[in-house]
């Protein structure tokens, strides 16, 4: 959970922010982020909690950098970057569900018609991911959800169908081919 910042956490921070403010004046480019943490308890709280506590900078065009202290609260084990990065990577997730697939989109009437919403949005999720892990050895390994269904679901194809088999005839051109090709075979698909 993201904390916002306080006078007793920026006094925390303070240890922190002064080699990034060193490096800053010694290169005068942007510094490297450092990593912290501490123990804090809001006055709310029955027990002190540890924070984990990145030091960096705010850039604006035209100004001067401002100090930008963040805080996350954590439970979770382990060294302060890997935490505070790996937070960034959940956040990116939640982002592909809300762009990606649309699961926020709750527009029906209903409550079990938003849950079925919900239900399909989450099974397309498993199926990008699993294409995505497919893709694995492609330009497309990190593609976010969205780019994914865009650059390789969105296909012009002409599809022929047989009680036997499904066939998928793309044209010679089409944008990725050789890409889409390795992930039809991952899957076990037969080139005709």
């Amino acid at each position: 959970m993201c904390l916002a910042g306080n006078p007793t956490l920026k006094r925390a921070a303070a240890g922190l922010m002064e080699p990034v403010w060193k490096e800053y004046r010694q290169t005068g480019k942007r510094p490297q982020e450092r990593y912290g943490d501490c123990l804090y308890g809001a006055r709310s709280w029955k027990r002190r909690r540890r924070v984990v506590m990145q030091a960096g900078l705010a850039w604006q065009a035209g100004r001067q950098p401002k100090a930008n202290p963040r805080f996350v609260v954590t439970n979770v084990k382990g060294g302060a970057r890997r935490i505070y990065c790996q937070r960034g990577e959940v956040e990116n997730r939640i982002k592909e569900l809300k762009a990606g697939v649309e699961m926020d989109r709750a527009s029906c009437t209903s409550f079990y018609a938003n849950q079925f919403r919900v239900l399909l949005s989450a099974a397309a999720y498993a199926l990008l991911q699993e294409l995505r892990w497919r893709a694995r050895e492609t330009r497309f390994a990190r593609t976010q959800a969205e780019g994914l269904r865009l650059c390789l679901l969105k296909l012009g194809v002409w599809v022929r169908s047989s009680t036997r088999r499904v066939v998928l005839s793309l044209p010679r051109e089409a944008p990725y081919l050789s890409e889409w090709l390795q992930i039809a075979r991952s899957l076990a698909a037969v080139p005709t």
